[in-house]
């Protein structure tokens, strides 16, 4: 295979408030995590079980981190299209420790907002090369109705 593909789709509520910081460079970035989660029905005792995953996202595309701090919050649903990308840190005892984030930066990412417990319509903004983004907006009572799940 001569190229590869590292790309992340993802559907799922916010746990928490997103987390607005300011870079050393002065550009603002946004982070948060999505919880996504399966349901099955248990064969032997025929008892629904559900299993959550938890995935945290960073956005660096300031156009995005804009329209996440007026609209996204705790609870809302959100789809996100981004790049897997693990990173090393040390903590503060100074042992070595990894982390596996979902980033939003640059060419082919996507951030779309749905559901009806935000302020906002909803909304899909896609990132380009360049950082710039274009947004959809479109009626949210009719945006329930087009999900094709």
């Amino acid at each position: 295979m001569v190229g590869s593909v590292n790309k992340v789709i993802l559907l799922g509520n916010l746990g928490r408030d997103p987390d607005i910081r300011s870079m050393q460079s002065g550009k603002k970035m946004a982070s948060f995590s999505i919880a996504t989660s399966k349901r099955w029905k248990d064969k032997n005792t025929q008892e629904q079980k559900e299993s959550t995953s938890w995935h945290n996202i960073v956005v660096f595309n300031e156009g995005l981190v804009d329209v996440i701090e007026k609209y996204v919050k705790k609870g809302s649903k959100i789809y996100v299209e981004g790049e897997l990308n693990t990173r090393k840190y040390q903590d503060k005892d100074g042992n070595d420790r990894y982390t596996t984030e979902v980033v939003l930066q640059g060419y082919n990412s996507n951030l779309t907002m749905l559901g009806s417990n935000s302020s906002a319509p909803t909304q899909s903004i896609e990132n380009s090369a360049d950082d710039s983004f274009t947004s959809e907006i479109s009626d949210s009572s009719s945006a329930d109705e087009d999900i094709p799940f």
